[in-house]
């Protein structure tokens, strides 16, 4: 059981705007009581013109570490003291830890991915993978992909110019998408907010959808997007958001607190709390 909130008690937290539908303080409580951490999580809604100080708040009030998420995840950034060579390279960054002082930041979202997916049960080497929108989830996605031993990555996005860019962080795998590489892909990532809570657009023709898919949604709310129901329509396997959203999460409580995430208590509070909401 987590000791009641002291002196002692460490301080973390997100910073976004908006920020107050986060779900990362339930998942975070979650993991401290779990784990019997003394760590307090809360959600802290940040405008751009104060991130700079909101930084400096964060090196000189001793928090372990924050997650960032929209619209700070690239100016951030430029306010840490040290990025990984993960985060230069896809200029964002949503994980800041805080060590001996110094704000180190890194983007754990490929990572958070991966590892939600591994949850499922699902591995993406040798697998042909089609990559839905071409924004920052997708850049992150497609340079996991590209780590993990994907045997092709196509980005499928209106511009171009931006699939090509999120592709070449798949190194020699990486391609712009054409249609009939849809049906033809084994795993379907949605990395665009299509199908997010009121919006019932689906991100694809769903006739492309095949019984062979596995379709992922990083969208979390709501659990079945219209993507996925699409997809189980057909008998394709299904994967929610909420494997990426843990998977990151889990990644940062480690790293702050030095004890395994307790993943699947994490997961429970998640779904308890979105079947509440």
């Amino acid at each position: 059981m987590r000791p009641p909130v002291s002196g002692s008690t460490r301080l973390a937290a997100v910073l976004g705007n908006p920020v107050r539908h986060s779900l990362s303080p339930v998942l975070f409580d979650a993991a401290a009581a779990a784990s019997g951490v003394d760590l307090a999580y809360v959600a802290l809604e940040v405008n751009s013109g104060s991130l700079r100080d909101a930084m400096e708040g964060v090196r000189a009030l001793g928090f372990v570490g924050v997650n960032v998420t929209m619209p700070h995840k690239e100016h951030v950034g430029s306010l840490v003291d040290d990025r990984t060579d993960r985060a230069a390279r896809l200029q964002a960054v949503n994980c800041v830890t805080v060590e001996d002082g110094r704000l180190i930041g890194d983007n754990t979202d490929g990572a958070g991915f991966l590892a939600g997916l591994r949850h499922d049960g699902i591995e993406v080497a040798g697998r042909r993978v089609a990559v839905l929108g071409a924004g920052g989830a997708a850049r992150a996605i497609c340079d996991a992909l590209g780590g993990a031993g994907a045997a092709l990555v196509t980005v499928h996005n209106r511009s171009i110019d931006r699939a090509r860019v999120a592709a070449a962080l798949a190194g020699d795998i990486g391609a712009v998408g054409e249609a009939g590489q849809l049906r033809a892909a084994d795993l379907i990532v949605n990395a665009t907010p299509l199908g997010m809570a009121g919006d019932r657009s689906v991100p694809l023709d769903p006739t492309v959808l095949r019984r062979e898919h596995v379709v992922v949604d990083i969208v979390y709310h709501p659990i079945e997007t219209p993507l996925l129901a699409a997809a189980a329509g057909v008998g394709a396997k299904t994967i929610n958001g909420l494997g990426m959203l843990i998977g990151q999460a889990g990644i940062a409580f480690e790293r702050w607190c030095g004890v395994e995430a307790p993943v699947s208590q994490m997961r429970l509070a998640a779904t308890a709390y979105l079947g509440a909401d």
